[in-house]
């Protein structure tokens, strides 16, 4: 276990989901995890978030031990009267929970989080805020012909702006730390679930062969904005490039969400249903960290992103990239990987077949990727976390 470094008790607030079954706390995403990761080097660490009342689990089971303070569960969010209800009892709750806590991290651009950085500063506990997307593009990427959303994402925007004048912001990715930089203190944070146990040795990532079937690796959720469909278009430039040399690509998809049906539906109109293999979710101890280092090349297509964390998972695999120059991936990537346009199929044809043919450049992108997956480990990021939210007032 990490050395604790401080005796801090810490409050994070968050609009993930949790769910709790036989004992076990889960979560919607795997950030919350990954927050967990502090936990051993402060006196203690809680949640601030909704839990819902049905028992189940969800994908990304936290560590045993993690702690959350339910905030009121409403099942209806369009509902105003339903929400007015919720947040007077968040704050109720919440200042209640201002009594065991020395600091507190509220993590996303929410209505919620100005009501409660305002009761934290008045009772004099420390206050750090948290950005881990760019939430203007978010809106536009996910709701693009839904102008009323982009405003509210413009407007919460602004005012978390203003607002990293007066608090310490923590911010995920070197994008969104330019559009911060006016705070008046800041730390750039990259999310990594990767272990310095995790990183394959520089002499098994060079040995992995590029002949015969090759194996391209995406992982992530299969939403509008992440550009799925795109995959398929991808592997169908591939086999019809490759038929003439004999080389056959394969492709394995993990992950869920609302278009996982059209992506299958997409690959067998275009005959591809053989040599594509989606997965469904799949957890890093349950198999992804193999997929990764049994792959050739991992390959990125979304239309909007941040700094996304499964960058580091193929770093960390010796796995070499190709990714879409979007949000906070090229400062992210950082020469570990070949950059295209978004929604560029044959862009991203190229460069696949750039990986496989050109040894030296892949060669290159794998040592890069390991040099940065050995600079972000899990341990070193929360370390660097766990002292800024403590740290000395701003």
């Amino acid at each position: 276990m990490r050395a604790r470094t401080t005796r801090s008790r810490i409050a994070v607030y968050t609009d993930h989901l949790f769910w709790r079954r036989n004992g076990d706390l889960y979560s919607d995403r795997s950030f919350p995890g990954f927050v967990a990761g502090i936990a051993p080097l402060v006196e203690s660490l809680v949640f601030v978030a909704r839990v819902s009342p049905e028992p189940r689990a969800a994908q990304h089971k936290l560590p045993a031990g993690t702690d959350v303070i339910e905030m009121p569960w409403v099942e209806n969010l369009a509902s105003p009267f339903a929400l007015a209800r919720m947040m007077v009892g968040s704050m109720r709750r919440f200042w209640r929970v201002l009594d065991q806590v020395d600091a507190v991290w509220l993590v996303g651009s929410y209505l919620v989080s100005f009501v409660f950085a305002a009761m934290a500063m008045a009772r004099g506990k420390r206050v750090v805020l948290g950005v881990r997307q760019d939430l203007p593009r978010y809106a536009r990427g996910r709701y693009p012909d839904r102008p009323l959303i982009h405003l509210a994402a413009d407007t919460l925007e602004g005012v978390f702006r203003l607002m990293s004048r007066v608090f310490p912001i923590v911010v995920v990715g070197p994008g969104l730390a330019r559009n911060f930089r006016g705070a008046r203190s800041l730390l750039e944070l990259s999310v990594s679930l990767m272990s310095q146990d995790d990183i394959v040795t520089r002499e098994d990532a060079l040995a992995r062969r590029y002949d015969g079937e090759l194996t391209i690796l995406s992982v992530g959720r299969l939403d509008r904005e992440k550009n799925p469909l795109l995959l398929a278009d991808v592997l169908a430039g591939l086999n019809g490039n490759g038929g003439g040399n004999g080389r056959r690509w394969r492709m394995v998809v993990c992950g869920d969400g609302p278009l996982e049906q059209q992506l299958a539906a997409r690959l067998s109109e275009l005959g591809l249903g053989g040599m594509a293999d989606l997965r469904g979710y799949v957890a890093l101890e349950d198999g992804l960290l193999q997929l990764y280092r049994d792959s050739h090349v991992f390959l990125h297509v979304s239309w909007t992103e941040g700094l996304p964390q499964v960058l580091f998972e193929a770093f960390a695999s010796g796995l070499p990239m190709v990714a879409t120059a979007v949000g906070g991936v090229p400062d992210g990537v950082d020469g570990a990987g070949l950059l295209i346009p978004p929604g560029d199929a044959a862009a991203a044809v190229a460069a696949l077949e750039r990986v496989v043919d050109e040894q030296p450049v892949r060669e290159r992108l794998i040592e890069r990727g390991l040099e940065r997956a050995r600079a972000h480990t899990i341990e070193a990021e929360c370390r660097g976390l766990a002292a800024f939210i403590t740290g000395p007032r701003a």
